[in-house]
């Protein structure tokens, strides 16, 4: 009789754990390669660049939810918060980060030197000691530059193309982005050879930003926002803020000018979120992100806005009209 019992014991524990396999196995099959997206600014400004993202990640068979996990931050232009939210998603283990703007990708590279990670948009990843170089990246860290330094010159050809009476002219930088400073510096020593003083609007945090527009007061012709995550989180507030002073600005990213801003060129920042996830592909699959080359733009597109225009009261070219990509009305 014991001998029966210890048997149908023996049996029940036996098919509890048989039961229990299949269900270990579905919890170990569901945890899904998990991508850790670190949005450098605000949701309203990345929905296109999140949803080109996401989008081109589906074309390639990763499906959020089904054969990949994306868990979204948002910085809103930060630097304590591009090292938070990097720090977490370290702690969470993320097979990825994505992220965009050399404050947020230093963050990044700072908190781990094992997780890849992938940058949309970079502005001179080399200088900014992101990348070893751009053919051999080595280390953790790939992505795409968005080479706005090498197209500072030609924004100010086409600013002054709008603005021929041009002779003073403001820059706003964010003196806390150490990429950003290197494009200051280089359009400081440009802006001379053009015959155009210049004025610097240095600024830290959002709140520099109106009393950075009180301290010209008609002492500049138009204004140079140099991109990047402070700026773009308050890029409604700098048009608002430079339409009241009449003053035209020039910007590197599209976003800028469908906020209320005059002018942009540069890459299309969503089309290198789609180009982003390419390598976020092949770093799912095997391949080290130190071997993967850094790609750089070969398309800059012209955004004009032409409401803007009509409220300073300047008369676009036709000729630039014909070369802009997308005019606003």
């Amino acid at each position: 009789m014991a001998s029966f019992i210890g048997r149908r014991k023996f049996l029940a524990t036996l098919g509890g754990a048989a039961a229990a396999w299949p269900l270990a196995a579905r919890a170990q099959q569901a945890r899904l390669p998990t991508i850790g997206f670190l949005g450098a600014t605000t949701p309203a400004a990345e929905s296109q660049r999140l949803a080109a993202f996401t989008q081109r990640l589906g074309e390639l068979g990763w499906i959020e939810g089904r054969t990949v996990a994306i868990d979204v931050r948002w910085a809103e232009g930060r630097n304590d918060r591009f090292a938070e939210i990097a720090a977490e998603f370290v702690r969470l283990r993320v097979d990825v980060i994505v992220t965009q703007g050399t404050a947020s990708i230093i963050a990044a590279k700072q908190a781990t030197a094992v997780i890849p990670i992938v940058f949309a948009a970079a502005g001179d990843p080399v200088g900014a000691g992101l990348v070893a170089s751009l053919a051999r990246p080595a280390g953790n860290v790939t992505g795409l530059s968005s080479q706005l330094r090498d197209t500072a010159t030609k924004r100010l050809e086409l600013l002054r193309d709008v603005v021929p009476n041009l002779r003073r002219l403001a820059i706003m930088a964010n003196v806390d982005n150490a990429s950003i400073v290197l494009e200051m510096r280089e359009l400081q020593a440009t802006v001379p050879a053009l015959g155009l003083d210049v004025i610097t609007l240095e600024i830290h945090r959002g709140e520099d930003i109106a009393p950075s527009f009180d301290s010209l007061q008609g002492r500049a012709d138009a204004l140079v926002v140099l991109a990047e995550a402070l700026a773009m989180t308050n890029r409604v507030r700098i048009s608002t803020l430079a339409l009241g002073a009449r003053l035209p600005t020039m910007h590197g990213h599209r976003e800028y000018v469908e906020a209320g801003g005059l002018m942009s060129y540069g890459p299309s920042v969503p089309a290198q979120y789609r180009r982003a996830a390419d390598y976020v592909d092949k770093i799912l699959r095997g391949t080290k992100p130190g071997d993967i080359p850094v790609e750089q733009p070969s398309k800059f597109e012209l955004i004009i806005n032409l409401t803007t225009a009509k409220t300073l009261g300047l008369q676009i070219p036709d000729k630039l009209l014909a070369l802009a990509d997308e005019v606003i009305d």
